[in-house]
């Protein structure tokens, strides 16, 4: 009883111990565009309007190239876990062709849509010049930015959450200076923060690449750089469900962040402060699950995680809901906008458990490597519930911000309960046959 005990002791003071760093790395990834939102505000409605036009469209091209680093993370884990240090090797050389290929497509892509982007959210003419031209900038180094999330996925699968989160604060501190420098010194503006985005993100791919070539654990050598279609299909099962996920959300964030543009300027650019806002406070619940997907398979650690997960977002929606309105002010110099951001940041700050809940949930299935079941209950949530209600709001019912939050929440809610339900399904019935299967 006694070595039992002392071993679920063990287990979860590992669990914190990874999670911690993941919840600074997360704060400080979240802090780049914190940092220019915060800055730019400053300069006007247009600027922050010019700044948060394709915000989306980066959750997007992030969250794709994510979807390989949690196919990575996923079998990664669990060669470390066995042992199996020639799979190891074998991903190591195909996370670079990875990196390598998508990180030119989608750059390619990213910098030949630049120009329609602004038009295609339904942003006003005067704001689509410099949305156009910060979302060409921020794309020229996008192999660097797949570098970034592609490998340190890899590096948190051998349990070293400390490295990348080393990374992330220098380059965000990196960032934080020539922000600074750009925006107002140089009077650069919003071109400013591109650039200094920009070379954020190319520091911290450089960075990440030679720290995971220098992991002993992967070996990399040329000889590893070849194609292998085995690891390749396996890898692709669990991506592509996980980039479907990703994909499917990031359009609906798009479309959502689209029809929101169409209320006007000055609500937008008060809605996409308070959603910027929100983010630091579910942050801590992400890294936290980015640290259960590393150690997945025990059950205790699933329901520790998901408690303590749920436990910090009900701390995270009080602390919202008191300091609403001077976190809407530190981004913007408008009082309308902070105020409006405020009223719907003490609306969200309830819902918060449910969004803590839905992050657990995700965190676990990923590290099982199981993605449909996330991927069909991510598509209903939020095409079949925030995107329709949504157009509803805007096109037909003509109602304001708040109604239109509401719907958002709904969608959170919805997902979290299904996903709590296809988990306690999982764990009642398959994972007891995959734990069975492994020892044999």
């Amino acid at each position: 009883m006694s070595t039992t005990s002392t071993k679920q002791k063990s287990v979860i003071r590992e669990l914190i111990t990874l999670a911690i760093p993941s919840i600074i790395e997360e704060i400080l990834s979240t802090l780049l565009q914190y940092v220019d939102t915060a800055m730019v505000g400053h300069l006007g409605e247009e600027a922050t309007a010019a700044v948060s036009t394709t915000t989306t469209i980066g959750w997007l091209i992030g969250a794709f190239l994510h979807s390989i680093g949690i196919a990575l993370l996923a079998i990664m884990s669990k060669s470390v876990g066995e042992g199996n240090n020639d799979k190891l090797k074998k991903l190591a050389g195909q996370a670079v062709l990875l990196v390598i290929m998508f990180g030119l497509i989608v750059g390619a892509i990213a910098l030949s849509l630049a120009k329609f982007i602004p038009i295609w959210m339904g942003t006003e003419e005067n704001v689509r010049p410099n949305a156009s031209k910060y979302f060409f900038i921020i794309s020229l180094p996008m192999i660097f930015r797949t570098s970034s999330l592609v490998f340190g996925s890899c590096i948190r699968a051998t349990l070293d959450t400390k490295t990348p989160m080393i990374v992330n604060l220098i380059a965000n501190g990196i960032n934080m200076i020539l922000d600074y420098l750009l925006i107002y010194v140089a009077d650069l503006k919003v071109t400013g923060a591109a650039i200094a985005t920009a070379i954020s993100f190319t520091i911290s791919g450089t960075l990440m690449f030679i720290v995971f070539k220098n992991k002993k654990q992967f070996n990399l050598h040329m000889d590893s750089l070849k194609i292998d279609k085995e690891i390749l299909k396996e890898i692709g099962k669990i991506a592509l469900p996980a980039a479907g996920t990703q994909v499917t959300s990031c359009l609906g964030y798009v479309v959502f962040a689209g029809l929101v543009s169409g209320m006007g300027t000055s609500i937008f650019a008060a809605h996409s402060i308070a959603v910027n806002a929100e983010t630091i406070f579910y942050i801590p619940g992400y890294g936290l699950s980015s640290a259960t997907s590393a150690m997945i398979g025990n059950e205790k650690i699933m329901r520790f995680s998901t408690f303590i997960t749920i436990g910090i977002m009900i701390i995270s929606g009080i602390v919202l809901y008191l300091c609403a309105y001077p976190m809407m002010r530190i981004f913007t110099s408008s009082i309308n906008a902070a105020e409006l951001g405020a009223k719907m940041l003490k609306i969200v700050a309830f819902t918060e458990p449910f969004f803590g809940l839905m992050i657990a949930m995700q965190g676990i299935f990923y590290g099982l490597g199981k993605t449909v079941n996330v991927f069909i209950i991510e598509t209903f949530g939020m095409w079949g519930i925030r995107i329709i209600f949504t157009v509803l709001c805007t096109k037909v019912w003509h109602t304001g911000l708040t109604q239109v939050w509401y719907c958002m929440i709904a969608d959170n809610i919805s997902k979290a309960l299904l996903l709590a339900i296809a988990m306690i399904i999982f764990l009642r019935l398959k994972l007891p046959k995959l734990l069975a299967e492994e020892t044999l």
